[in-house]
């Protein structure tokens, strides 16, 4: 485990509140709950942030999302728990967050274009782009998340 290595929030708020508003943008945009959720969850797995997995496996849980969609995610392309649309938006997701290695395939596009507007594509690359500036400033700065309290023995 790693220890924290400052608190990025503090040392620049105007950085902070400038991601932040982007957040607040993607909170906003009119995507569905559960596409923001899956985003979020996915590109912080592929991005190894415990804070941020930690926070969206909450926050899809609280949004009504099962136990086993979560649990899954990391292995998504081997579960039929995921729709088509789902599926094309993980590809994406997969795809863009990886650029350096992926170049975002026409595959991945046709995929993404099958289920989503044009609008709603790049509400969604942004949506990307955003959790995958916070999981760069959470794993660069070694944020810790919360401990849960331990369950207790009845």
């Amino acid at each position: 485990m790693h220890q924290p290595r400052f608190n990025f929030a503090k040392a620049s708020q105007e950085a902070y509140k400038a991601v932040a508003a982007l957040e607040q943008y993607v909170q906003t945009s009119g995507l569905e709950r559960r596409y923001i959720d899956l985003i979020k969850l996915r590109a912080s797995i592929i991005n190894g942030c415990a804070y941020c997995v930690d926070m969206h496996s909450k926050e899809s849980r609280h949004d009504g999302l099962s136990d086993q969609w979560i649990n899954l995610m990391s292995v998504w392309w081997e579960s039929p728990v995921y729709d088509d649309k789902e599926r094309a938006l993980l590809t994406w997701v997969d795809s863009v967050t990886k650029i350096a290695e992926t170049g975002i395939p026409d595959s991945a596009y046709d995929a993404l274009k099958a289920h989503f507007s044009e609008e709603e594509m790049t509400k969604i690359t942004v949506a990307i782009g955003a959790i995958n500036v916070w999981n760069r400033l959470a794993v660069g700065f070694r944020a810790q998340h919360p401990i849960d309290k331990p369950a207790q023995a009845a």
